[in-house]
């Protein structure tokens, strides 16, 4: 019965592989950013609900406490003081703990804040986020916020609809560079559908994954993806934004002083949120004490910091609910309103920093909308311009801090536009975004450390660019024969005798029709077999492996080395069964070939050539011939043939087939004679 079940599923992907494969680039992506947009406002869902029951169960049941809640989540100003304060830093404390437990027990990657660990995978390897590591995700950062840790949810949600992003390049043996997109929309999805911010959500797959630049590619998968998972979270939980809807803004052009003042504030505010945070991090990782129970340490400061500013509890939605509105605002202590940035970063350092479960995003949004009311409530008093209502402040002090501090400013803006049904803020609250991110940038700070400064500094791009011929060569003219197969259903010990015999560091795990499943490495099948001498090649399997096709060009081999740290690539057929392997070495001998090739075409030509693209035709006289003896005019130099969508490295002995596209360079007198042998056209 498994083993039926598990050649379905072998069956079932490999169909699934191909099938993308051959698909155009618009139903492949309407197709999988459907996909994840679908799973990613499911996972939305389960994080929403699985928060919201740990909530009830440690702040409301244990502790007797109850935070107030944004207008999309029923509002209410929650509870005035304590009736159990001895009970909160334990409650804090004991979340804390059993987060800690469950990610350094089954998930050590879970650790932390989410969407520097999905930023990563982008960069590193799209296809090597663990299903196990989404499950644990949710439910350790469920009780770390849920127990009163400073966090937010949209880390997890961006970690967990990231990971189906990578399970879909798996399944579907995505190229790297689609592997990148799958990874990206699922974070701008997964936080899109969170904060019901569709729009924000997409652009912030495209913009987060740099510092100073954008992943262009991404933008219109996550746009697919984001509003079907804003679509599936909405309809479970409701379209109203997360704080309503704050339209009493009337601009004036004084208020622009004001707003500059803010993204002033922002601005250094965030870098030193920034620089606290992985501060504190540093402080826990060199602490002496298990690291299981470092996240209750973290807790029971952060709980007991509560008994003296609530404020710092939760995700702090609630609280930046309360700064909307002028009266409640008003109703709360200058001295909180002023300190609680200050003590949020603390309590999301000590909560997320120590190595409890949760994001970053949300309790920054909290800092910055803080940091906005406590100007509001400074210059409300005299300064001319300063709007009736604080809302307008809080909003721009959201979208500046994060913003900036993120180094995504146009996707966190659109994002607090729509959390805020305010969409007429956005204009004059460009001058503080602004000013607060050119005061990070100049720091070259960023919360997220994962994040590249540009493509040329992302693994995934930057050999790529140093190495464009790449492009010409296909992995089929390199690759090496396969040495040797290891059959799934064999045992490991055999596998071991026939890597050692053959004196390689690992080899592609097959199934019985030679599908490839993934790679085993002498160190996993010695160390699998001196426990379990009879376990199956299949079980050690490495399914985050990449592969790559034997039709695909040397620059996908080069992303794909770059995604693992072995020195080889199985390569496959159409079918995805292993026929070869790409290493570094055979990589660079295609490289020194393309361009010696090309070096001599180049200095045959002269220097007024200029660029053609033609057809060939069947009826051409140079149709089924080789290059080199096509009797082409002298001085031709063909740079490129396309055939199907897929470029072939040409040489001598490449044939002009019917219906290829060739891209070539050749002298001005000579252009409608190159035309005439290649697409049959009559010479003028």
């Amino acid at each position: 019965m498994i083993t039926s079940l598990s050649a379905r599923w072998r069956g079932l992907r490999t169909k699934a592989g191909h099938a993308v494969a051959t698909s155009s680039y618009l139903r492949k992506w309407a197709l999988l950013g459907a996909l994840i947009g679908v799973i990613a406002g499911l996972a939305a869902v389960a994080f929403f609900e699985a928060l919201k029951l740990a909530t009830r169960l440690f702040l409301h049941l244990m502790a007797a406490f109850n935070v107030p809640n944004p207008v999309a989540e029923g509002g209410g100003m929650g509870s005035s003081g304590f009736s159990r304060p001895w009970a909160l830093p334990l409650v804090v404390a004991l979340g804390g703990l059993l987060s800690g437990f469950l990610v350094y027990r089954f998930a050590p990657e879970a650790e932390g804040h989410g969407t520097d660990a999905a930023i990563h995978a982008v960069h590193e390897n799209p296809r090597g986020i663990r299903i196990r590591v989404v499950l644990v995700k949710l439910v350790a950062s469920a009780l770390t916020i849920g127990s009163g840790g400073s966090g937010g949810r949209e880390g997890p949600t961006a970690q967990i609809s990231a990971g189906f992003g990578s399970f879909l390049a798996r399944i579907c043996n995505l190229s790297p560079a689609d592997g990148r997109i799958a990874v990206s929309t699922g974070i701008g999805s997964g936080i899109g559908a969170i904060f019901k911010a569709p729009l924000g959500g997409a652009v912030l797959a495209a913009e987060i994954i740099y510092r100073d630049d954008i992943e262009v590619e991404a933008l219109l998968p996550a746009i697919v993806a984001s509003g079907i998972s804003y679509a599936v979270f909405g309809a479970i939980e409701g379209y109203t934004p997360v704080f309503g809807y704050a339209r009493n803004y009337h601009f004036a052009p004084l208020q622009l002083v004001w707003f500059a003042a803010i993204g002033i504030a922002c601005g250094f505010v965030g870098l030193l949120y920034a620089r606290s945070f992985y501060g504190i991090a540093g402080l826990f990782e060199r602490l002496p004490v298990n690291r299981y129970v470092k996240p209750a340490l973290g807790g029971l400061l952060v709980g007991t910091l509560a008994l003296a500013i609530p404020e710092v509890l939760g995700t702090g939605y609630g609280w930046v609910q309360v700064t909307l509105g002028r009266s409640s605002l008003l109703h709360m202590s200058l001295v909180i309103v002023l300190l609680l940035p200050f003590a949020r970063i603390l309590a999301t350092g000590l909560s997320i920093g120590s190595g409890g479960s949760g994001g970053i995003f949300g309790p920054g949004l909290v800092i910055g909308g803080f940091l906005g009311a406590g100007v509001w409530r400074l210059l409300e008093p005299f300064a001319p311009g300063i709007p009736h209502d604080p809302a307008t402040f809080v909003i721009v002090g959201m979208m500046a801090c994060f913003g900036s501090i993120s180094r995504a400013p146009i996707a966190v803006i659109l994002m607090v536009a729509e959390m805020t049904g305010s969409l007429e803020v956005v204009a004059p609250a460009m001058i503080a975004v602004g000013i607060a991110t050119l005061i990070v940038r100049r720091s070259d700070a960023t919360i997220y450390r994962s994040q590249p400064r540009t493509r040329n500094d992302s693994p995934a791009h930057r050999l790529q660019l140093g190495l464009p011929l790449l492009a010409n060569v296909a992995i089929s003219e390199v690759m090496a024969p396969l040495r040797v197969v290891l059959h799934a259903e064999r045992p490991a010990t055999d596998g071991l005798a026939e890597l050692l015999n053959a004196e390689i560091p690992g080899a592609p795990v097959v199934d019985s029709q030679g599908v490839f499943l993934g790679t085993a490495t002498v160190g996993a099948v010695r160390e699998a077999t001196s426990t379990e001498p009879d376990l199956a090649l299949g079980r050690l399997a490495d399914v985050t492996a990449p592969s790559v096709q034997a039709s695909a060009a040397l620059d996908v081999a080069l992303e794909a080395l770059g995604t693992t740290t072995e020195s080889w690539v199985t390569v496959t057929d159409s079918s995805e069964r292993a026929v070869g392997i790409v290493t570094a070495s055979r990589l660079i001998a295609g490289y020194r070939r393309a361009l010696t090739v090309n070096t001599e075409r180049l200095s045959r030509i002269a220097g007024n050539a200029v660029p053609v693209e033609l057809c060939v035709n069947a009826s051409a006289g140079a149709a089924h011939m080789a290059i080199r003896d096509a009797a082409l005019p002298a001085g031709t130099m063909i740079v490129t043939v396309e055939r199907q969508g897929a470029l072939i490295f040409a040489d001598g002995d490449t044939t002009f087939e019917p219906g290829d596209r060739v891209s070539a360079l050749a002298r001005p007198d000579e252009v409608e004679a190159l035309r005439h042998r290649i697409d049959g056209d009559e010479m003028a």
